[in-house]
């Protein structure tokens, strides 16, 4: 016998939903980790945090200008922090940026505290899903992108508790698989009544 299984209707928010621990998404820029989490946590009504927008929000600037004022390190340092920050607060969906993987101490935390959610696009296909590449600057070298994102994809691997290829597919059509694994997992459930 077969038990049901919860509809996925992704127009539902009733709050019937809850997450169990938070779900981290990780990939390359451009593969839909900030959309997917959005639609999810709207169609549930669950929270969700894209963690470069938290970080920005809590340093009080711009990625860019940390970079530019701080260095590199400095950031990443900033970004384990919040990493840490939204492991251990109550679950979310978690849309990390892309260079998240790039630490050990970051695939510790990921692997450790929540369930990781890995979407796999190519550069090219990265690049063509965001509407203005001048925006980020990754992407005026298309060669040094692709050869970037070959190198994460084996970090992307390890730390993926399942691994989503987002190639050709909508938000939605993704949405509904990665909460039909996300319910099968136990990560998405309903509320105990």
């Amino acid at each position: 016998m077969e038990l049901d299984k919860p509809s996925l209707n992704l127009t539902r928010n009733d709050g019937t939903y809850m997450l169990t621990r938070p779900v981290f998404f990780v990939g390359f820029m451009g593969s839909g980790k900030t959309s997917l989490a959005r639609r999810l946590a709207r169609s549930y009504g669950v929270a969700s945090v894209d963690a470069d927008t938290y970080l920005e929000r809590r340093e009080g600037r711009k990625i860019k200008e940390i970079f530019a004022s701080d260095g590199e390190e400095a950031f990443r340092d900033v970004e384990t922090a919040v990493l840490r920050e939204l492991a251990t607060g109550d679950p979310h969906l978690i849309s990390c940026g892309g260079g998240v993987i790039g630490r050990e101490e970051n695939r510790e935390i990921l692997k450790q505290q929540g369930y990781v959610v890995y979407l796999e696009v190519t550069a090219d296909e990265a690049a063509a899903r965001i509407r203005s590449t001048s925006t980020r600057p990754l992407f005026q070298n298309m060669e040094q992108a692709r050869l970037l994102n070959e190198k994460r994809k084996p970090l992307y691997e390890e730390v993926a508790d399942v691994h989503v290829q987002a190639r050709d597919k909508s938000v939605s059509a993704l949405a509904h698989e990665v909460a039909s694994l996300l319910i099968e997992e136990g990560v998405l459930c309903q509320r105990p009544r």
